[in-house]
């Protein structure tokens, strides 16, 4: 390889005598620098005694990293999704590089290669003299050794600009070093092995590291299948990447092609008539696109992709620390098996593509999970993984800290976890509340600290005047009627609805609790769609809550299996309790709020939401063997969704029944397809005609009344970096509405 060479002042004429105590090892390091023979320790100021103490107090073990590659991020399927690496590198055996590129990298590099040692004495001599003769510092004399333990301290060095100054920096002191190592490697490993781990170091430009990714990049080729011309054209690469890049610089590139070829002539690797017959040659370039990051994930399963490297960043299995984490993520060569369902996210990005459009002015965010597992089956959005125009970075189905936003404001799919912990706490689901149409906020309600108190007599009502008690709970549920649910509440106070919530893994999207107030059965609080749909996914499961998790296995470049951590499953609430929800869930699907939703073919269950102002609409729901959530809305959290047009379809207004609703259908329907699913575990509630599994009566069905109202104390949002999800809602219909209360 090829480096700068120092300048400065003329160097006084080497002597013999000079180059032979330059040999010896007491001075061996202080008289070569960045990559030339200088004429004398003497010229240095440096003494014999010197040198060698600086030399022989060096460690003894040169330390080399793992080559960084690329890492391959696989479905379920164990097909490929993504290709994600800090450096592009596929590390191959020297057997899998053509001879003749082996060959063509010696010639130019280090024709000695095979008779010297670690360093060179001839080429040092002839480095001196040729220096002397031009009167300056026209050759260098580093060894194939000497690169590659030079390009060990620039792959340790990774992307921090500062150490790749200091593995580079033109010193005796680094020479010094590159010298000892190299006697040591070549001890250690031999001609052969330095020879392959210099090919797969080595840099050769356009972000390709090492020999197969650089016939990858310029030839779409392997290694192992170079011909002449490629192989003279890749070694020749080496000294100066940019300076001879066949894609930039042709002309250059194939001068310097032919100036390999020739060098092998000389040293009878090929014939005169070869080397004539390759430089004759076009340069043949058959040049690969780099297809790095999530980027490129296929079925748009780019966020899905995002999250799986924030999963990994963010657990502690997979490193102590985050920056252990981060390092062990850059070197690469991990084979990520992952829990995508190939035919789940098909489904749902077809379901995304055919009712919201990337260019409309909300966008929808869709998740699936498996119950009883936690693992996420596929997870897409309407703007796509990018940079441009209509495209985001923002993932809004997640957390803030795995790559979401702010969160949204989940309207009244937060009700069944209220009807949950009210259930598991004792009360009776055929308790009947008056449910006014409109009412004040209770006086005061128990919380986990300091009972919450209605000090201003703030009041909430229905969405219509024709929602009124006397109700239970499955027709409170079904029409999502927010007087019953805050009566509820009071009843039975906030902590246990919190706590409740806690335990089925949903807090605020930024990772803080939810707020002790009692319009958090409202769903004023922001949350993701991944959180909700985790939560949904313990009432199939009996009430036993799993983590969600993307990641199935890991494996390193060697093959070697790394331990992955297994989902987190706990039972939050009684298997009775689950039950319970299911046949309310039910109800709203069959005779509800949610029978654009409900899935003909097999047990549903699910919960509309509609949060003020029209900003946030949701459906959350489930199978016995799948849950998903759909948000729809603006993720800065300002526009509301009146008199607007998404994906082709004017809406009056939007509401959780009619957009997120279809969405969650035609999703679960194409994932669930040629599949059969057990049936959901219900119980007989007071007013069912059938009783069982046939979920009983919902009421009257309406597509309103799951809008909040008036959430004292309740938290809001809206950013404009896509974490929005509404403000602090008071109702539309409200004549005194109270202010707004924005998220940072």
């Amino acid at each position: 390889m090829g480096y700068m060479r120092s300048g400065g002042g003329r160097p006084s004429r080497p002597t013999a005598r000079h180059a032979a105590k330059f040999l010896g090892v007491s001075v061996l390091a202080g008289v070569v620098m960045a990559g030339i023979a200088l004429p004398a320790t003497g010229a240095l100021g440096l003494t014999a005694k010197g040198t060698a103490q600086q030399f022989n107090d060096l460690p003894g073990e040169l330390k080399r990293p793992p080559l960084s590659q690329a890492s391959h991020i696989l479905d379920a399927n164990g097909d490929l999704i993504a290709t994600v690496y800090s450096r592009d590198r596929t590390v191959v055996p020297l057997n899998q590089v053509n001879p003749v590129m082996q060959k063509a990298i010696v010639a130019i590099e280090d024709s000695r290669f095979w008779q010297h040692g670690p360093i060179d004495p001839k080429g040092i001599l002839r480095a001196l003299g040729t220096n002397a003769q031009d009167g300056g510092v026209a050759q260098g004399a580093s060894t194939l050794t000497q690169q590659y333990v030079k390009n060990v301290f620039i792959e340790e060095a990774g992307d921090d600009p500062k150490a790749v100054a200091e593995a580079t920096q033109q010193t005796i002191g680094r020479k010094i070093k590159e010298l000892k190592y190299a006697i040591q490697i070549e001890k250690e490993l031999g001609k052969k092995q330095i020879l392959s781990n210099y090919l797969n170091i080595t840099f050769f430009g356009e972000q390709a590291y090492g020999i197969e990714a650089a016939s990858e990049r310029y030839f779409s080729t392997h290694a192992a299948d170079l011909t002449l011309g490629q192989s003279a054209l890749l070694a020749g690469l080496v000294q100066s990447p940019t300076g001879y890049d066949p894609l930039e610089h042709p002309k250059a590139a194939t001068d310097r092609r032919n100036t390999v070829l020739m060098r092998m002539a000389q040293l009878g690797d090929i014939s005169n008539a070869q080397a004539k017959a390759a430089e004759a040659l076009p340069l043949g370039l058959k040049p690969s696109i780099p297809k790095n990051g999530c980027i490129t994930a296929v079925m748009g399963a780019g966020f899905f992709c995002d999250y799986v490297r924030e999963e990994f960043l963010n657990d502690p299995a997979f490193g102590s620390t985050a920056q252990a984490r981060a390092k062990r993520w850059e070197t690469g060569g991990l084979t990520i098996r992952t829990t995508m369902d190939p035919k789940a996210q098909q489904s749902v990005q077809a379901s995304i593509t055919q009712h919201v459009y990337k260019s409309d002015p909300v966008a929808t965010a869709v998740t699936l999970v498996q119950p009883g597992t936690g693992k996420i089956l596929a997870m897409g959005q309407s703007r796509p993984y990018g940079f441009d125009s209509d495209e985001t970075q923002i993932n809004y189905s997640v957390n803030q800290t795995m790559g979401g936003g702010m969160g949204f404001q989940s309207g009244s799919t937060f009700k069944p976890i209220t009807a949950a912990a009210a259930i598991d706490g004792g009360t009776d689901p055929n308790t009947v509340e008056p449910a006014p149409y409109s009412m004040s906020y209770p006086s005061s309600v128990s919380t986990c600290g300091k009972p919450w108190v209605n000090s201003d007599g703030e009041s909430l009502t229905n969405e219509s005047k024709s929602e009124v008690g006397p109700m239970n709970m499955k027709k409170a549920m079904a029409l999502s009627v927010n007087t019953y649910f805050i009566q509820l509440i009071g009843q039975v106070g906030i902590c246990p609805v919190t706590q409740m919530a806690s335990k089925l893994g949903v807090t605020q999207s930024n990772g803080d609790a939810l707020q002790q107030v009692p319009s958090v059965t409202l769903g004023t609080q922001l949350v993701s769609p991944l959180t909700m749909a985790s939560a949904y996914a313990t009432f199939a499961n009996h009430g036993v809550y799993c983590s969600p998790t993307a990641i199935e296995s890991i494996t390193d470049a060697s093959g070697k299996s790394i331990p992955v951590p297994a989902t987190d499953c706990k039972q939050a609430m009684s298997a009775n309790t689950a039950s319970t929800i299911n046949t309310l869930l039910k109800g709203v699907v069959e005779d509800g709020t949610g029978t654009l939703a409900g899935l003909k073919d097999r047990d549903s269950a699910g919960k509309t939401g509609t949060t003020d102002g029209l900003k946030n609409a949701w459906f959350v729901g489930y199978t016995s063997d799948m849950a998903g959530a759909v948000w729809v809305g603006d993720p800065s959290g300002n526009r509301e969704m009146y008199n607007i047009t998404i994906g082709g379809v004017y809406h009056a207004q939007v509401m959780g029944a009619d957009t997120p609703g279809p969405i969650w259908h035609d999703a679960m329907s194409g994932a669930l397809a040629g599949t059969t699913s057990p049936p959901l575990s219900t119980v007989q509630l007071s007013g069912d005609d059938n009783g069982g599994n046939n979920g009983g009566n919902g009421g009257d069905g309406s597509n309103a009344g799951d809008q909040t109202q008036n959430p004292p104390s309740g938290n809001g949002g809206g950013n404009n970096n896509g974490g929005g999800g509404g403000h602090k809602g008071h109702h539309k219909h409200d004549p005194n509405p109270f202010p707004t209360d924005i998220f940072p």
